[in-house]
C-alpha cells in the first residue's frame, strides 16, 4: 500500500506539473549510449568557399496576426454579451492552453459593480472550479476586498486569460497576444468604473507598460473605455498579487494604501 500512495503521488506531481504524455514506451540505456566510442573526425580539412558578397538582409517586418490571433479578435468583436462572450470563448480551441485545461474560467461576481478586477490566469484550484480567485490566493482577496466595504456581490472579478498554464507557469506572449482581444472586450461589455489589474502580468500587458509592478501600484492609468462613450477612459490601478502578498507579507501594508485609494476613488465616483 506505501508503494502505490508513493506511485499515485509522483503521478499527482507530474500531472501538476504540466506532464500530460508520454514520450516513449521503451526504455532508453543512457550509460551504454555514453560508453559507445565517438564517430571518426573527418582528417580532410574542407576546401575553403570561394568569397563572395552577400547582401545585408532586408530589417524585418512588423509581425504577422497569426489565424488564433485573427480568430479571437472576430469572435470577441461579434458578442453582444457576456453570455455570448462566454460561448465564443468555450468555443474556441485555437489557444494550447485550453487543450490541458479543466475547465474555462470566465469570471464571477456582479457585472453590473462599479469595480472589475483583472487577475493573471487560473491555478489548480480556480481550474478544478471553474471560478476565478477560489485558491487560498481567492481567500485574501477577499479579505482585502472586506477591509474596503467590498465583497463579490459588489464587484466582478475575471481573468487575463481563461484556461489555466500547466504547472501554473506564467504564459507565454504568444498565449496572452491571442487571449488579448476576450479580456478587452469583457472589460468593454462590463463597462466598470473603476478597473483593478491583479498582479504585474494583467498591469503591463493591459496597460501596454515595461515598468514592474513595484513601480506601477498605487498610481492611476487611464485605461480606453474601447466601445463605450467616445474618447472615455477607464480609471485603472495595479496592486500587488495577493499570491505574491503571502510570500512578501511586508507588503501588506503597501496593499493597505492601495486600497484606501481604491476606495476613496469608488466614493467619488459613486
Amino acid at each position: 500500500m506505501e508503494h502505490t500512495a508513493n506511485h499515485l503521488a509522483a503521478l499527482n506531481f507530474y500531472i501538476d506539473a504540466g506532464v500530460d504524455e508520454v514520450i516513449g514506451i521503451d526504455p532508453v540505456d543512457r550509460f551504454a549510449e555514453s560508453q559507445a566510442p565517438a564517430p571518426e573526425k573527418a582528417s580532410s580539412t574542407p576546401p575553403r568557399p570561394a568569397r563572395t558578397s552577400v547582401a545585408a538582409p532586408a530589417p524585418a517586418g512588423p509581425r504577422g496576426e497569426t489565424q488564433a490571433e485573427a480568430s479571437a479578435k472576430a469572435l470577441a468583436a461579434a458578442a453582444d454579451d457576456l453570455e455570448a462572450l462566454r460561448v465564443a470563448m468555450e468555443g474556441f480551441d485555437l489557444c494550447p492552453l485550453k487543450k490541458t485545461a479543466a475547465n474555462t474560467v470566465f469570471g464571477a461576481g456582479n457585472p453590473a459593480a462599479d469595480i472589475m478586477l483583472v487577475g493573471e490566469a487560473p491555478g489548480a484550484d480556480e481550474d478544478r472550479q471553474g471560478q476565478p480567485f477560489v485558491g487560498v490566493s481567492g481567500q485574501l482577496l477577499d479579505r482585502m476586498l472586506a477591509s474596503i466595504g467590498l465583497n463579490r456581490d459588489k464587484s466582478y472579478i475575471t481573468n487575463m486569460l481563461a484556461w489555466r498554464p500547466p504547472g501554473n507557469r506564467k504564459p507565454t506572449p504568444e498565449e496572452t497576444t491571442m487571449c488579448l482581444p476576450f479580456i478587452r472586450r469583457h472589460i468593454e461589455l462590463v463597462g466598470p468604473k473603476v478597473l483593478v489589474f491583479v498582479g504585474g502580468t494583467a498591469a503591463t500587458t493591459l496597460l501596454d507598460s515595461r515598468d514592474g509592478i513595484t513601480r506601477m501600484r498605487g498610481r492611476w492609468f487611464d485605461y480606453p473605455a474601447g466601445n463605450q462613450t467616445a474618447g472615455a477612459i477607464i480609471s485603472a490601478m495595479p496592486i500587488f498579487h495577493p499570491a505574491y502578498l503571502l510570500r512578501q507579507p511586508a507588503l501588506k501594508r503597501l496593499a493597505w494604501i492601495d486600497l484606501l485609494a481604491i476606495k476613496a476613488r469608488l466614493e467619488d465616483i459613486s
